[in-house]
């Protein structure tokens, strides 16, 4: 059975207090999500840094920082199907990040993409791919699994090679320890075929961050030219029937969603409930 789990990143403008988020748990269960994936930096408290630059990618991290999380999803009936971390956290301290994904109850850490990278640099794609083959090889040890989740930048080419850097990464990363996460939207953002990706990942794609993108216009637009963004499932232009099947062929363990900003009137959890429509009819 495949999960239907929400990212946290579409809650933090919503999480106010402990017993608020116990209800809103509730209302996604209600909506017919099995589960949630939470990300390191929201679970615990965060510096001022941290918050306002993810709160300037549009990512704020909320007020949930102190809250039990591991009681609060298991009251709630949800799966934690992954913790995102990312790279630096994990190498400073891998045993307190593989002791919260337990206590969370999941086997997946998945690193986040990397902050102030050069994707293009070959040399330094190289050491990531080795941190990466290290890092998954010490959570494996611990019965926890790494995946790696892409944006857009992983399409950079690579000098020297010419390469995309996500396909250096995918040649050279080893299979048994290190898996992927992928988020068809910010592949389709950034002019690539993502079902041609997908399937060339076949079972090493664990995870499928999905989203839809598309054009929400208020008004007549001024230019024949409109900008587009996240959308909830089947309201936007990228054709999910298809990703779907391959992502179903992949045999994914979970699908999750992320609409990360321009929800339905301004409101995440209208969003989440909207796209829900189209994750209970094909999962």
């Amino acid at each position: 059975m495949i999960t239907k789990a929400v990212q946290q990143l579409m809650l933090g403008k919503v999480i106010k207090s402990e017993e608020q988020t116990a209800h809103i748990l509730d209302v996604i269960k209600l909506a017919g999500y099995d589960g949630i994936e939470l990300n390191g930096f929201m679970i615990r408290p965060t510096s001022l840094f941290v918050r306002a630059l993810t709160a300037a990618a549009g990512m704020p991290a909320g007020r949930g920082g102190a809250f039990d999380w591991a009681a609060l999803t298991k009251a709630a009936g949800l799966r934690v199907v992954a913790l995102h971390e990312d790279l630096g956290t994990l190498q400073k301290d891998p045993e307190a990040a593989i002791q919260k994904a337990k206590k969370l109850g999941t086997e997946n850490i998945v690193i986040t993409g990397m902050y102030r990278f050069d994707y293009t640099d070959a040399a330094a794609l190289g050491t990531l791919c080795a941190d990466l083959n290290a890092m998954g090889e010490r959570l494996k040890e611990a019965g926890i699994r790494l995946l790696y989740h892409n944006h857009n930048v992983e399409l950079c080419r690579v000098q020297k090679t010419g390469k995309t850097a996500y396909e250096t990464i995918l040649n050279e990363t080893d299979p048994a320890i290190l898996n992927f996460e992928f988020d068809s939207y910010w592949f389709a953002d950034g002019g690539a075929d993502a079902g041609l990706w997908m399937e060339r990942l076949k079972d090493r794609m664990r995870l499928w961050h999905i989203n839809d993108r598309g054009t929400r216009l208020k008004g007549t637009p001024i230019t024949p030219i409109v900008k587009a963004d996240a959308m909830e499932l089947g309201y936007g232009s990228m054709n999910l029937h298809r990703l779907t099947e391959i992502a179903k062929q992949n045999n994914i363990e979970a699908v999750v969603l992320e609409t990360h900003k321009n929800h339905i009137d301004g409101d995440p959890i209208k969003s989440l409930q909207r796209s829900a429509a189209y994750l209970n009819r094909n999962f």
